[in-house]
């Protein structure tokens, strides 16, 4: 019997590999991940906008803004003859990180209500990631916050 030699990386060798490899993610994936935060912060805007646009055409319908975010969607059994949604499709979204957006009818600002997420913590307050995001009350200029960072 003759004894070949085989082939094969050596311990050593594959050491090496992983070290690289553990390099590589230890650059890449933090960046990665930011991108995957900033992209949540971008949808929650979309939503809101999205929201705002159903909400006025709500307003244009039935002559105010409904009282929950749900009349959206469902019928109010007190309807008139003028509501012809449903103004958005499918159930009302969740902001990105699982939350409910926060709505409330204010006659006295320009748009006539607050819309807006929490952000990524879920409490009022924060920055950056955490900020609020939307049309909300401490607002003077009732336009969206835009916390992309």
């Amino acid at each position: 019997m003759r004894l070949g030699k085989q082939a094969g990386f050596t311990l050593i060798e594959l050491l090496v590999a992983l070290v690289i490899l553990g390099l590589l993610v230890g650059l890449v994936g933090p960046q990665f991940f930011g991108k995957v935060d900033s992209s949540k912060v971008k949808t929650s805007q979309i939503q809101v906008s999205m929201l705002k646009v159903a909400l006025q055409t709500y307003r244009l319908d039935m002559g105010g803004y409904p009282d929950a975010l749900v009349r959206l969607q469902r019928r109010p059994s007190d309807a008139n003859a003028y509501w012809s949604g449903p103004y958005i499709d499918g159930e009302v979204p969740f902001d990105p990180w699982g939350h409910q957006y926060q709505y409330q009818i204010e006659p006295t600002t320009d748009l006539g209500f607050f819309l807006y997420s929490y952000g990524a913590d879920g409490v009022s307050g924060g920055e950056g990631l955490n900020a609020d995001i939307g049309y909300l009350p401490q607002q003077e200029s009732m336009r969206p916050q835009e916390n992309l960072q």
